[in-house]
């Protein structure tokens, strides 16, 4: 295999020290030897997202790699169970670290054109409509709460239908600090049960329409709810979450989690 891509070898490099750390053994010890190490199978399937790579195949081609496409796509998806526990671990050393001032939204994931959505099988059962703020679109929904130093704290991918603020109280439920949210979070009972005296506060942006009067300190850290978008417009315009080629759900799924994967581990 090629390895003398230099983004390459600093991820394998990467792969390899959080393996050793968490005591992954995902080395095949017996049998016939695999002609592509399952480290590295983790380690070009972020490679792929971190470069905005649009498909698998291409991928295969650029390392040349000794097995077979189908059995590289196999494996990508079969070894998105460690990958998930490597990204635990990182969040969790977020969450541990993380700064007093954090954001929850989500966003739109459409899984297909809305032309195919009708015959589109894949996703069928997980997938639904929905209208956002962009317009329609057929898929999922990412909820995500980041801090201030844009973190990655916390996520979720549910149906598109899914309430945002029961995700909210979900994804947040071991979390503590100052939360900020946007007004599709309105809500008097999830402000209420959400906060813990001294140790959580959640402050939802008002709409327009409403009476509300807001402190100078609320307004301000509204303004900083942009940060959070960043992570959304990385994550879709240079990590490749969303996509269309996958031909199972474990292909779309594994696409989610390598992409959020990839930007945990983007050196900022």
């Amino acid at each position: 295999m090629k390895t003398n891509i230099k983004p390459f070898d600093k991820i394998i490099a990467k792969v390899k020290s959080l393996c050793k750390q968490l005591k992954l053994k995902i080395t095949k010890s017996t049998g016939r030897p695999l002609a592509i190490k399952n480290e590295e199978v983790i380690a070009l399937s972020i490679f792929k997202q971190l470069n905005g790579i649009p498909t698998k195949k291409a991928v295969w081609e650029i390392f040349d790699l000794k097995c077979s496409y189908k059995t590289f796509v196999v494996n990508m998806n079969r070894m998105i169970i460690y990958a998930v526990i490597i990204l635990q671990s990182i969040l969790k050393w977020n969450c541990d670290n993380s700064h007093l001032i954090k954001h929850t939204d989500a966003t739109d994931i459409p899984v297909c054109l809305n032309k195919n959505a009708s015959h589109h099988k894949t996703m069928h059962g997980l997938a639904d409509w929905k209208n956002s703020g962009k317009g329609l679109f057929y898929g999922l929904k990412l909820h995500l709460t980041s801090d201030l130093k844009r973190q990655i704290l916390s996520f979720s991918i549910t149906p598109s239908t899914m309430d945002d603020r029961i995700q909210f109280k979900k994804i947040n439920k071991n979390l503590t600090g100052i939360f900020i949210a946007d007004a599709g979070y309105i809500s008097k009972e999830l402000e209420e049960d959400f906060h813990i005296e001294n140790k959580r506060i959640v402050f939802i942006k008002p709409r327009k329409n409403m009476k509300k009067i807001m402190t100078e300190m609320q307004s301000k850290l509204y303004d900083t709810r942009m940060l959070i978008e960043l992570n959304f417009r990385n994550l879709k315009m240079f990590h490749g979450l969303i996509t269309s080629l996958p031909r199972s759900i474990d292909g779309y799924l594994s696409n989610y989690i390598y992409s959020i994967l990839a930007l945990v581990l983007e050196p900022k």
